[in-house]
């Protein structure tokens, strides 16, 4: 949204906002997609994008988000070249060449232009800079595709996306801010921040309750917490 915000603000109507529908990202994310390019009153395009079906991608190998970026920025300059634009943003920050990112291949084979990473804008940067454009995503937890919650070389199905999507909703309304419900098999493995380690475990019994009604078998409470790229770790 501060991309957006500002994209707006420098090049004025002259923006086209677009959203991939998917099944890797929960109904909520969509709503409020929608919800706030209606904010800005700028125009917004939505297409359904079905990640599974992407060779490679249920593999789950580490070149996942590889095969996802391309196929999804091929479809984004489809649709700028459809509707008259010369360029296609995306929303990288300078936090993200920090991480194993395989996507940002795919990003500079299609010359996807990254205004944030050039700027060399972090993460915080953003959300102080979010605060004082009175943005109200300033504030909205990291999230990232659910696909992340799986380990490499675990197949991504429907269900398991499913089942996982269902466990953080249900996480999400007892009002847990930053979290992750990985996926490792049968177990559940939930990451919740330092701060509300001691809210998790008074409420563990429901916390696995949650999960197990999710489609888990066996529940845990990783006991490092909440942390980006955690999957990433094995490579």
């Amino acid at each position: 949204m501060f991309l957006a915000a500002v994209a707006r603000d420098v090049l004025g109507d002259n923006v086209l906002l677009v959203t991939a529908s998917s099944g890797t990202y929960p109904a909520s994310e969509m709503k409020e997609a929608v919800e706030l390019a209606g904010l800005m009153a700028l125009k917004h395009r939505v297409f359904v994008s079905e990640e599974l079906e992407i060779p490679g991608f249920s593999d789950n190998s580490p070149q996942r988000c590889y095969y996802c970026k391309r196929e999804l920025f091929l479809k984004f300059g489809q649709i700028a070249s459809e509707e008259g634009y010369s360029e296609v943003f995306d929303g990288s920050n300078a936090d993200d060449l920090n991480d194993y990112r395989p996507g940002r291949k795919a990003l500079a084979e299609l010359g996807i232009v990254s205004p944030l990473c050039e700027a060399g804008l972090t993460k915080e940067e953003i959300r102080k800079y979010s605060a004082e454009m009175g943005l109200r995503t300033a504030s909205k937890p990291s999230f990232a595709c659910l696909a992340s919650r799986f380990p490499y070389g675990e197949k991504i199905t429907a269900d398991k996306l499913s089942r996982v999507g269902t466990a953080e909703d249900a996480l999400r309304r007892l009002g847990f801010r930053q979290f992750r419900v990985r996926s490792h098999g049968d177990l559940a493995r939930i990451e919740v921040e330092s701060s509300e380690m001691d809210s998790a475990w008074k409420i563990r019994t429901e916390l696995e309750k949650i999960c197990r009604e999710a489609g888990f078998t066996y529940v845990s409470l990783d006991l490092h917490g909440y942390r980006t790229g955690a999957m990433n770790e094995v490579l």
